[in-house]
């Protein structure tokens, strides 16, 4: 009978390798583990770099959008809110201060109670005497208003022109509204001295164009012809489509155009001119003298159209001493 071979006993240092891992000698090697994402604290990392990248997408998006709130939400200095206005009947005030004014500069011959009476419908109750004036009535003739200077929703100040006494003045009327239609004199008006004579600045030198001055003279000489004394005349100097009314007939005749000046800017068939023209007019019937001539300044939009010019707009000349 075959003996089983003996155990051995102890074993070589691979044997005992293969005990220490945990399986038989002679058994295929098991591979080693790896070990798993996440472990040994690298998740804490990625928490850290992730929540570093917020706080930096919160700085820069809060250094670019405050700013832009700041300039959206405030109005720049150019577009400041401008405060309501005061809702004052300046229209009605100042029909009410010229009607006052005619009668407290014009109550001639009017003493005492006569004089309280006139003026009753402007002022306030029982005050009628703060407005007296002894001795000799003053006298006020055409009367304009000149302005209104509000100061809130009830309480204005209307100056007036008038000439007082034969000499040109200004009234200053305090004027409370109650309503759109309701007014009374809050107090004893002012008389001022008349605005004064200003001074005009210098013309500024401008480069003329000579050449489209040659072709306007004397197409301006029979458009203001016509302007005055011929109506079925002027359509062929106004522009297609402008509508420019004739002087009422039998009101003026046309005596010359005595210049033009035409600025050397704009280019184009169809670019508007600014053209200032001195024009001398005559009423109509007056005798051919120089005394009975009128010498007036206009402002003339022409246009050019193939070889024609024609006049778009006519308007009163601003400035036009020195052109």
């Amino acid at each position: 009978m075959a003996r089983k071979p003996a155990a051995r006993r102890g074993g070589g240092p691979d044997e005992q390798s293969a005990e220490a891992d945990g399986y038989e000698f002679g058994d295929p090697p098991r591979r080693s583990r790896r070990p798993r994402a996440g472990t040994g604290g690298r998740w804490w990392l990625w928490v850290g770099r992730a929540v570093l990248w917020a706080f930096i997408l919160v700085v820069i998006f809060n250094g670019i959008w405050m700013p832009l709130r700041d300039g959206l939400a405030e109005p720049s200095p150019d577009e400041e809110p401008t405060a309501e206005k005061p809702a004052f009947p300046e229209t009605s005030a100042a029909g009410f201060a010229a009607r006052f004014a005619r009668v407290y500069l014009n109550a001639s011959g009017l003493q005492g109670e006569e004089r309280a009476d006139a003026l009753a419908g402007f002022v306030p109750e029982g005050r009628a005497a703060s407005f007296a004036a002894e001795g000799q009535s003053l006298t006020g003739d055409n009367v304009g208003v000149v302005g209104v200077d509000v100061r809130d929703d009830h309480n204005a100040i209307v100056t007036l022109s008038a000439d007082v006494g034969g000499s040109p003045m200004s009234l200053d009327v305090p004027v409370y509204a109650a309503g759109a239609d309701s007014f009374v004199v809050s107090g004893p008006p002012a008389l001022l001295a008349a605005p004064g004579r200003a001074r005009l600045p210098e013309p500024e030198s401008a480069e003329t164009d000579a050449a489209a001055r040659e072709e306007l003279l004397p197409r301006l000489e029979r458009f203001f012809g016509a302007y005055a004394e011929d109506p079925d005349y002027i359509s062929d100097f106004v522009e297609p489509g402008a509508r420019i009314d004739r002087l009422p007939p039998g009101t003026l005749e046309f005596v010359e155009l005595v210049d033009i000046a035409v600025p050397a800017d704009g280019s184009g068939d169809n670019d508007g001119r600014r053209v200032t023209a001195e024009v001398v007019w005559r009423p109509a019937g007056a005798d051919e003298t120089a005394s009975t001539e009128l010498t007036q300044s206009y402002e003339l939009t022409v246009v050019r159209d193939g070889e024609n010019w024609y006049v778009r707009e006519i308007h009163g000349a601003p400035q036009s001493f020195g052109e």
